[in-house]
């Protein structure tokens, strides 16, 4: 009987994408770097994608990714290459060229905190403890534990498991969406319209996702 080596499957991930708009590398990863020291623990050993679509002319690929890896993170591929040629040169210093539109991407705590009205909160959230962003939207940097709440007037954004409750919307703003990397609440709420952990027990338990309100039925989405 043949032993199996290996098995090819599709699957996606959540990818965080750079949008550069100088030719600096260094300039460039100075930038970066502030980015990352407001919330080092996302970044630390991310993949990234570089998007170039900005850009008048080709950068240096090799000395673009030797920057970024030198901030321990992870560049793994491009999107916005516009010709061959600057495939070719992505190609060559190792990194996959990807088309824009096809990468899922999740806006970053980095990114969130230059919104006004933002809150951030750094590490867990414990049984017990409310979380509260009045008019803007709120960040995680950890989990929410069983028996603890996150509330936002707009959206709110979990870097890791959510056991607790998460109320997003809570003035009404059905546009608002909760976003977290496990889903395992006990309870999901978007402008008042909720659901209970025993409902959210289907194949997106335990997923990194993306709810919406969609009529007046809560909608899920993989990241």
């Amino acid at each position: 009987m043949a032993e199996r080596g290996i098995e090819l499957k599709g699957s996606s991930f959540t990818l965080s994408v750079v949008h550069i708009t100088d030719n600096d590398i260094q300039r460039v990863k100075q930038q970066l770097a502030e980015k990352i020291a407001q919330a080092p623990e996302f970044f630390r050993a991310a993949p990234l994608v570089i998007n170039i679509e900005k850009l008048s002319q080709t950068p240096d690929f090799s000395a673009l990714a030797s920057a970024i890896r030198e901030l321990e993170l992870v560049p793994v591929g491009v999107s916005g290459v516009r010709d061959e040629s600057a495939r070719s040169a992505a190609r060559a210093a190792g990194l996959a060229v990807m088309t824009t539109g096809k990468v899922p991407v999740q806006e970053t705590p980095a990114a969130l905190l230059s919104q006004p009205g933002t809150k951030v909160h750094r590490g867990p959230v414990r049984s017990g403890q409310q979380v509260y962003a009045p008019n803007g939207s709120l960040v995680i940097l950890g989990a929410v534990s069983n028996g603890a709440e996150v509330i936002a007037d707009d959206s709110i954004h979990i870097y890791g498991q959510l056991r607790g409750r998460a109320v997003a919307g809570a003035k009404g703003n059905d546009t608002a969406r909760i976003y977290c990397q496990q889903l395992m609440a006990e309870l999901i709420s978007i402008a008042g319209h909720y659901q209970l952990s025993d409902g959210l027990q289907g194949p997106k338990w335990e997923q990194a996702v993306s709810i919406s309100l969609a009529g007046e039925q809560l909608k899920f989405d993989r990241l």
